[in-house]
């Protein structure tokens, strides 16, 4: 593996993108190199031979294209790329048809933050890399045990959330501290640890980027 990782991200939010550079500039071996908002200036940049990269961060739902024409063209132009699935999407088929289409990795959006960097240096030193719900899901196809369908963004989760909790994520989503959300709402530090732990719980998610994440899919700012 090269001293130095070189990274493009590619989602349609540009919150999203700064929450997994964030996560990534914490790894002195990974350096990010570009960021795309649609699938058409995913294709552009890696088409303009000046650009390089070592690996490829893809979420799936973009717009003009979408990650499968992404790959679908990389792999028409003989683009060969070491790709990680960053997604909201945990279904089996569709992880299954994104392996088929040459992803090298496969992680849901609310555990970005604990598995993105095993992630990248994995997947460039020629290694496959899937966050722990997919492992799950892919062991279960191999085996022939029951799947359950996976998670699409929905309201469910949304509904089960205060007006209060909606506000706090709100500001945890724009990276306001705790004591920035205190002072805004009129609350205690104190109170908003405990709005900031039920979240988590909730949520089902590890840290701040999985509830910025999660807020970015589901419209919630």
């Amino acid at each position: 593996m090269k001293d130095k990782i070189y990274v493009h991200v590619a989602d349609d939010h540009k919150i999203l993108i700064e929450g997994i550079i964030a996560v990534i500039n914490t790894d002195k071996e990974i350096e990010i190199s570009g960021y795309s908002l649609t699938g058409k200036e995913v294709v552009d940049w890696f088409d303009n031979k000046n650009n390089k990269a070592d690996v490829l961060i893809l979420d799936i739902t973009m717009p003009v294209l979408d990650g499968f024409e992404v790959l679908k063209h990389f792999n028409k132009k003989g683009i060969f790329l070491n790709v990680i699935i960053l997604s909201s999407y945990d279904d089996i088929k569709i992880v299954q048809e994104m392996l088929k289409l040459g992803c090298k990795g496969y992680i849901t959006k609310n555990n970005a933050g604990e598995h993105i960097v095993d992630a990248v240096k994995a997947v460039a030193n020629g290694e496959q890399y899937f966050s722990n719900d997919i492992k799950n899901i892919l062991l279960k196809s191999i085996t022939s045990k029951n799947i359950a369908v996976g998670d699409t963004p929905n309201s469910f989760l949304i509904d089960t959330l205060t007006e209060r909790e909606i506000e706090v994520l709100k500001l945890i989503t724009k990276e306001f501290s705790s004591t920035e959300i205190a002072d805004v709402l009129n609350i205690a530090i104190s109170t908003v640890e405990t709005y900031r732990k039920k979240l988590l719980k909730k949520l089902n998610v590890k840290n701040s980027v999985g509830l910025a994440m999660y807020a970015v899919k589901n419209n919630i700012v």
